[in-house]
Parts: structure tokens; C-alpha cells; sequence
């Protein structure tokens, strides 16, 4: 399915009724893969040895494969004696970035083991010059396919004329 005809479907919904919307879409581009590294970078780090956490503040940017993440701090949660990442949790304004899609919100849940991004709080994806907009975004970046509820808005780039 085209992005295009999914804004299509995504407006017909939210324009039907007055009621919060919640529609589908295809993310082809975000995507990631677990098993690659994950490099940090962050102005600070605290490290809480019992519980597993380590929280980035501050400029804090996130790579894994083709995908990137920015953020004002990250809580990184470790996978019980395993010493991988099993979560990371951004707060402070969170943006992902790929080479054809951009997502940001106040903030975002990644969950490395099920490859679920859950983003909150005034929710933009950009893909082109085409961009949709909700509350809440759930993305199966396994997939590449995504849910969107709240409010849900488009804007629908059309070519020709």
C-alpha cells in the first residue's frame, strides 16, 4: 500500500467523525534490526547498578543501523543478566530519523526485544513531502507497519497541476 493511499484512508477517517480517529500505515523505511550495535553519545550519564538503568541527559543521540534517535534524556534498561539493551525510554522531546522518514513526540518508548517504538504526545511522521500527525503512534519496526490514534491529521502532497 502507497503511502499516499494510506493519508487517503487516514483522512476519510478522521474527517468521517468528530470522534478521535485511528487508522494504519505502512513505515517501509523505519526500521531496525536488534542485533546491531547501539552507539550513544549524551552530555551525562548516571548509572544505577541495581535495578539495571542507565540514564543518558542531555543532547542525547541514539544509533542502531540506519536509525537515529535524539532526545534530552533516555533511560536505557538492561536485559536481566544478559548485559544487552532490552528498552530504551526518551523523554524531552524524541526524534527518529531514516533516509525517508522522520517521527517525533514528546516522548518514546523502544522496546529492542519486541521491536516496539510506542510514541506519545504530539506525534508527527514525515515521509516525503507528505506528514501525519496524532497523539499516539505504535510502530512494529519488525514489520514496518504502525497504528496511529488520537486526533489523527494529514497532509496529503498531491503532484500535478
Amino acid at each position: 500500500m502507497t503511502l499516499f493511499r494510506i493519508l487517503i484512508a487516514s483522512l476519510l477517517i478522521s474527517s468521517a467523525s468528530a470522534a478521535p480517529a485511528q487508522t494504519s500505515i505502512d513505515l517501509g523505511g523505519i526500521a531496525a534490526n536488534a542485533f546491531l550495535p547501539v552507539e550513544i553519545s549524551a552530555d551525562s550519564l548516571s548509572v544505577d547498578q541495581d535495578t539495571g538503568k542507565a540514564t543518558f541527559s542531555g543532547n542525547v543521540v541514539i544509533g542502531q543501523g540506519d536509525l537515529r534517535m535524539s532526545a534530552g534524556e533516555v533511560e536505557v534498561v538492561y536485559a536481566e543478566g544478559a548485559g544487552q539493551i532490552a528498552s530504551l525510554k526518551a523523554s524531552g522531546g524524541a526524534t527518529f530519523v531514516t533516509a525517508t522518514e522522520a517521527a517525533e513526540a514528546e516522548t518514546a518508548e523502544y522496546n529492542l526485544e519486541t521491536g516496539s517504538l510506542i510514541l506519545t504526545g504530539d506525534v508527527l511522521l514525515t515521509q516525503g513531502s507528505s506528514a501525519i500527525s496524532a497523539e499516539r503512534m505504535a510502530i512494529n519496526l519488525n514489520t514496518g507497519s504502525a497504528e496511529l490514534t488520537g486526533r489523527v491529521r494529514t497532509i496529503i502532497q498531491q503532484s500535478g497541476n
